[in-house]
């Protein structure tokens, strides 16, 4: 009997099997509810935004009233930056779930506001999102295990194997299309709800034939790994604990264990720390003669030293000044924490090469725009656009420009797409 023909006989038993049947409506479903509980999370994020852009309006407008002089105007105004989830971010939502991806920031010290966030839900900071990522990584394998493992043995036990094979007349024929019929069935109940939410969600062609390519490689090293077992000559109760112990090796020992050496060996200073070395920096200024907050401005910003000083006891120029002393002052910090970080992410990423799940779920994210450098890429677009805030306040506070709130529609407006 060639391959072809066995694939349509098994094919035909596999459509009355109504445990395959009952497992393909399991996967069907579970596809389903992880892309809809994806998309329902992009929505909202998206509804944020709109909102948040909406109130940030209405907030200036209520605001301009209290704008008296350039000073009171960087003080008072928020400025609204977000990071929108990209089209594919329902199937993988990444690091989305624990690092921040909207901010308001004001013309205050900087870094201590990137390392501000939401209270997150901690639930899901325990356990994990359920979406498409989680289900095909972690969820996937056990299915493909419960329908192969016994895939030989139970004929063993009925005492139909060897009748089998002489049936089929090519032994091998006979296992292979009975595994693929079944592994083919279970990716295809997997994939479709993702398709059909991939285009919902406006995904690209390019990004969703990757994302099914990375899960049908990831499929196929499943379904070979439980039929290479399922050969075994041992009783099906051992060989579904050994596959089970696999999957627990590869999932969760290996993963974890490789988690905490990393964060042993690659030491990352905390945003706490950036956030309270800031504030007492920033704290201590109104205590230090004003000429050494000065100093270390104009070290940074030589072109306003020849700024002369107002003697009072507040002036808006000394006031920035020792804010932009503030983020200066945790630079070390800043860079140490950033790098460690992508040094952390880059072994992880060699790390994986041992944890297929891993593989699958960083390659998921990768495409969904989710991962860690997507998340950095949102940070320094905020970091150059209160720069930017910057760039248009210095000259109006070191001039002593004359105030118009005409002038304020010329404030620069954040672009999530630069």
């Amino acid at each position: 009997m060639s391959i072809l023909q066995s694939l349509i006989t098994e094919a035909k038993f596999a459509a009355r099997d109504r445990a395959l049947l009952i497992w393909m409506f399991v996967v069907f479903c579970l596809s389903a509810c992880s892309v809809y509980f994806g998309l329902a999370e992009v929505n909202k994020q998206h509804s944020t935004i709109q909102h948040l852009i909406e109130a940030d309006r209405q907030d200036r407008t209520a605001s301009a009233a209290k704008l008296k002089d350039w000073g009171s105007a960087a003080y008072y105004s928020f400025h609204l930056t977000y990071d929108p989830p990209s089209e594919f971010a329902f199937a993988a939502m990444g690091q989305r779930d624990f690092q921040p991806w909207k901010h308001r920031i004001r013309m205050l010290a900087l870094e201590g506001q990137i390392y501000e966030r939401d209270v997150g839900n901690p639930v899901i900071a325990l356990i994990g999102r359920f979406d498409f990522a989680f289900l095909a990584a972690f969820i996937l394998p056990l299915v493909l295990v419960m329908l192969l493992y016994d895939l030989r043995a139970s004929e063993r036990t009925a005492g139909r194997h060897e009748l089998l094979e002489a049936t089929a007349g090519q032994a091998t024929s006979l296992w292979f299309a009975r595994a693929s019929v079944r592994v083919a069935a279970i990716f295809f109940s997997l994939i479709v709800p993702l398709i059909i939410a991939a285009f919902i969600a406006g995904a690209t062609h390019s990004t969703l034939i990757g994302a099914s390519l990375f899960v049908l490689l990831y499929t196929v090293f499943w379904a070979l790994l439980c039929y290479l077992f399922a050969a075994w000559r041992k009783p099906d109760s051992v060989i579904l604990l050994s596959l089970i112990g696999f999957w627990l090796l590869v999932a969760v020992i290996v993963p974890a264990s490789a988690k905490l050496a990393i964060d042993k060996f690659v030491p990352v200073p905390s945003g706490a720390e950036i956030l309270m070395l800031q504030r007492e920096t920033v704290n201590d200024a109104w205590d230090l003669p004003r000429e050494v907050t000065m100093d270390a401005f104009f070290e940074r910003h030589p072109e306003w030293s020849d700024y002369q000083p107002v003697k009072s006891s507040f002036e808006w120029q000394w006031y920035y000044a020792f804010q932009q002393v503030g983020d200066q002052r945790t630079e070390p910090l800043t860079k140490a924490y950033r790098e460690g970080r992508l040094k952390r992410d880059r072994i992880a990423n060699w790390a994986s090469i041992l944890t297929p799940p891993s593989i699958l779920e960083r390659s998921l994210n990768f495409l969904a725009k989710t991962d860690l450098n997507a998340s950095m890429d949102y940070e320094e677009k905020v970091r150059l656009y209160h720069t930017a805030l910057r760039e248009f306040y210095y000259p109006k506070f070191f001039r002593h420009a004359s105030f118009d709130k005409k002038a304020l529609e010329n404030l620069p407006n954040f672009n999530p797409n630069k």
